[in-house]
């Protein structure tokens, strides 16, 4: 999917040590980028930036496609919400990255204006395993 004119944009900063579940936050991971993929269709470009900050680490998932409207951006994480035709998406993804970011003790939110894009921030603590204080 990302062969079809998408530019991947890396910039990665010095990161500490994450103590969390990897299999479930690259499951999130990968949500973000096919959705980023669906968003800048026929050509593009996704950026992906992770920076350390005051308590933990900050992750960035941006495209620069049509951006994602106001109306729409508070129920983006809800279960079963999507504005994929039917067949095309289940509207499981964000909700389910959501629970996945909560449970790692993070948080994650989603900026746009209409034309610029989407910016998917997410942060996490240093031990963002769950059950940890």
């Amino acid at each position: 999917r990302l062969k079809s004119g998408i530019d991947v944009k890396r910039d990665y900063g010095d990161l500490p040590r994450v103590r969390c579940y990897p299999g479930q936050l690259n499951q999130v991971f990968l949500n973000l980028l096919m959705n980023a993929c669906d968003a800048v269709e026929g050509g593009g470009t996704i950026t992906v930036r992770t920076r350390r900050s005051g308590q933990g680490v900050r992750l960035e998932f941006h495209d620069d496609g049509p951006g994602i409207p106001a109306d729409v951006q508070s129920r983006i994480f809800d279960p079963f919400f999507t504005t994929k035709p039917v067949g095309k998406g289940t509207g499981l993804g964000l909700s389910l990255s959501h629970g996945i970011i909560e449970r790692h003790g993070g948080r994650i939110h989603v900026t746009s204006e209409p034309g610029q894009g989407a910016t998917f921030v997410i942060d996490l603590p240093l031990d963002a395993t769950p059950g940890s204080p």
